[in-house]
């Protein structure tokens, strides 16, 4: 197949649910990593086709909903000591400990929303009075980007350009999800856009550790039944494979050219994730050549701290262990227009898909 339409076919994706249908015979909970994935799977009504013996799991695959707090609160603290932040337009709304960067711009802060951090260098060039920053945020996907961004800048001599690091990797996560003592996970969707620019050669040893199927998987409907069957079909015959159903995009070693660009900047270290905590290894930091541009050190603000609201689950929903509407506050104190957390003002995040596409799903459970 070539064409988007294709993975949107209503009765191959039919034909995927029939093979699911036959081939399970035990109950398997499947986590589907990404945030784009739980959309897909929830939007296009999944969830209700798939079998009882078929649970799905929403897993902790969205950048905005895993940025901690203090990070938000750190670039809040940046817009309002007369910096240009710019930032992706799914952090805006994103609630820190007292306000958003949308709150804080309507205040009088200079909040610029762009679509690459390239631009924001742009920034940074023809404002040379003016500190520029630009909120680093996603997973290994946005990472190439934003290490462009610092060569940029170096190769320019901009002094004024910095970034806000919040990046975060996906296979550590996937391996403190299966190390949680709640964890009931047999299986994963890895998520086919980060497997797009590192490949999936890391999760085969992941694999073999935990004895567990990981099948990368893409976003359509067609893409996600078939990841689901994969899946299945595996743990039925009782294997713990990678296997890679998104092959049109995803190729074992990755792309080569991103992953360099990653490792002239980044180096792993520890990231705290919103509402899980701090997971060892589980980031990029800027390295030691590079740390004129970490907006944290230049500006002092790395001391900047808050605590999770009491009455948000978003760490329950994102390890897996609740879904969305099984959250006290969900569509009451908690909704799109007054989030209490990341999950359910995110493009990505659980409990917008919850909130905007599954009232029969809820209604239902």
């Amino acid at each position: 197949m070539k064409y988007l339409s294709e993975y949107r076919n209503l009765e191959a994706t039919k034909s995927y649910l029939r093979l699911i249908e036959k081939t399970v015979t035990r109950n398997w909970n499947i986590m589907e990593i990404c945030g784009g994935q739980t959309h897909g799977l929830v939007k296009n009504g999944i969830l209700d086709l798939l079998p009882e013996k078929v649970q799905m799991i929403h897993g902790p695959g969205c950048p905005v909903c895993v940025t901690p707090l203090n990070l938000i609160d750190k670039a809040i603290e940046l817009l309002e000591n007369d910096v240009i932040v710019c930032s992706f337009g799914d952090m805006i709304r994103v609630p820190g400990s007292k306000k958003s960067l949308l709150e804080a711009k309507a205040n009088g802060g200079d909040l610029r929303i762009l679509y690459s951090p390239l631009e924001a260098v742009k920034v940074a060039r023809e404002n040379p009075d003016k500190e520029v920053v630009f909120f680093a945020v996603g997973f290994e996907t946005t990472a190439p980007a934003n290490a462009l961004s610092v060569l940029h800048a170096q190769k320019e001599g901009l002094k004024n350009y910095s970034i806000l690091v919040s990046h975060v990797l996906v296979p550590p996560a996937m391996e403190a999800i299966l190390d949680d003592k709640f964890c009931t996970i047999n299986a994963f969707l890895g998520a086919g856009h980060v497997c797009a620019i590192m490949g999936y050669e890391e999760y085969k040893p992941m694999a073999e550790k935990y004895k567990i199927p990981i099948v990368v998987t893409g976003f359509e409907p067609l893409d996600l039944v078939q990841g689901i069957y994969m899946a299945v079909a595996q743990l039925e015959k009782g294997l713990h494979q990678v296997e890679n159903q998104y092959a049109r995009v995803v190729k074992e070693e990755g792309n080569k050219a991103a992953i360099n660009v990653i490792n002239e900047v980044f180096q792993i270290g520890n990231r705290a994730w919103r509402g899980i905590g701090e997971i060892p290894n589980s980031g990029y930091v800027l390295k030691a050549a590079y740390k004129d541009f970490d907006a944290e050190s230049k500006f002092g603000i790395s001391n900047i701290n808050a605590p999770e609201n009491s009455d948000c689950i978003a760490g329950e929903v994102l390890r897996g262990i609740k879904k969305p509407h099984q959250c006290s506050q969900f569509g009451k104190a908690c909704n799109p227009s007054n989030p209490l957390g990341a999950p359910m003002v995110s493009s990505e995040g659980a409990c917008a898909a919850y909130y905007h596409f599954s009232d029969t799903l809820i209604s239902s459970e």
